[in-house]
């Protein structure tokens, strides 16, 4: 006879938010901005630099009036093509507007984040291959 338990859905608990070690009374630490916010903030700022609206460059993208405001507003995690539209109808390749997202990101989670490293060889079998895990999705 099977176990009951090993039928049912196994559910890992998240974590809880991080604690900053120089936070008064265990405050946890600000959390990260996510990325269609960044796209979305450059976008709408580069569209107001060039004193456009809205319609304009949803016009001008081929996209429609109220998926552009939700982009912009971060509400809509946009397609690359939706993106790169978006981008050229302001003059902007996609990759100028996943750098300008990139240098915001950078700017606001500066100091907040050790840099990556490279995995730790070891000192005993230095020519070995490391043997990490991998994720892709």
């Amino acid at each position: 006879m099977s176990n009951p338990l090993s039928e049912e859905a196994r559910v890992i608990p998240l974590r809880p938010a991080p604690v900053r070690p120089d936070a008064p009374d265990g405050e946890p630490a600000p959390r990260e901005p996510l990325w269609r916010d960044l796209v979305g903030e450059v976008l709408r700022r580069e569209r107001q630099a060039q004193e456009r609206t809205l319609k304009d460059v949803a016009d001008a993208a081929r996209i429609s009036l109220p998926y552009l405001s939700e982009v912009e507003r971060g509400r809509k995690e946009a397609s690359s093509e939706v993106l790169a539209a978006a981008a050229h109808a302001l003059g902007l390749g996609l990759g100028d507007l996943l750098s300008l997202a990139h240098g915001e990101l950078a700017r606001r989670t500066a100091g907040r984040h050790r840099p990556a490293v490279a995995p730790h060889r070891s000192v005993t079998a230095p020519n070995r291959p490391y043997q990490g895990l991998c994720l892709a999705a």
